[in-house]
């Protein structure tokens, strides 16, 4: 990206904190300025109060493995997010992408144990096709991963599984914890975070109706 993606991302985060789905300090957002590296928000900061300052910029680190990154600019009191490794996994993955956000909502997390299964059904909703997807009636499914306290653990699980199977909509679910969405610019990547969002919360209140 030719632009600072920060002052969005850090509108994003605003907007997302207002949402619930970036609480405390949960949650995450990175977007590409080349090819090799990213800017990604910092550990432990409030996602309402994010400043310019409060980035770290990442370089992908493909001698030691293809989600990995190192920071780029030094930081005495800077540590990029827990869950850079994720993104970094995403950006290797899948060259088109260009801003990857992570989310903690509580539908998110409540949908996550809808099934056991490493795949969770979606509703074949209208809504899809703001994910790319034009299908009547589409049948589709959102990956999900198990947690692991080491984060690098399932960005290696996400990448190992991507490899050789890309997944029907750019999202992915991780157990109990949240969402990761990716997009190849700021502005989808937006659309497809609230998208998935509605289709989880549709999710919840159906499994109410149903009872």
């Amino acid at each position: 990206m030719s632009i600072d993606s920060r002052p969005t991302l850090i509108s994003a985060a605003r907007h997302f904190y207002q949402m619930g789905w970036m609480v405390g300090t949960a949650g995450n957002l990175s977007a590409k300025i080349s090819d090799n590296s990213f800017w990604i928000t910092s550990s432990g900061c409030p996602k309402n109060l994010l400043t310019v300052d409060d980035f770290v910029l990442m370089t992908l680190d493909r001698d030691k493995g293809e989600f990995y990154s190192t920071p780029t600019q030094s930081h005495s009191q800077k540590r990029p997010s827990a869950e850079t490794s994720i993104h970094a996994a995403i950006y290797n993955l899948f060259p088109d992408a260009q801003v990857c956000y992570h989310v903690h909502s509580i539908e998110n997390n409540l949908v996550s144990r809808f099934t056991n299964s490493d795949n969770l059904a979606l509703p074949p909703l209208e809504m899809l096709k703001g994910l790319g997807v034009w299908e009547e009636n589409p049948h589709l499914t959102m990956p999900i991963f198990a947690n692991h306290l080491e984060v690098s653990q399932i960005a290696e699980d996400i990448f190992t599984r991507f490899k050789d199977t890309k997944p029907q909509v750019p999202a992915l679910l991780i157990r109990d914890h949240g969402v990761t969405i990716w997009a190849d610019s700021l502005e989808r990547a937006g659309n497809y975070i609230e998208i998935v969002e509605y289709i989880f919360r549709y999710m919840v209140i159906r499994s109410k109706v149903k009872g």
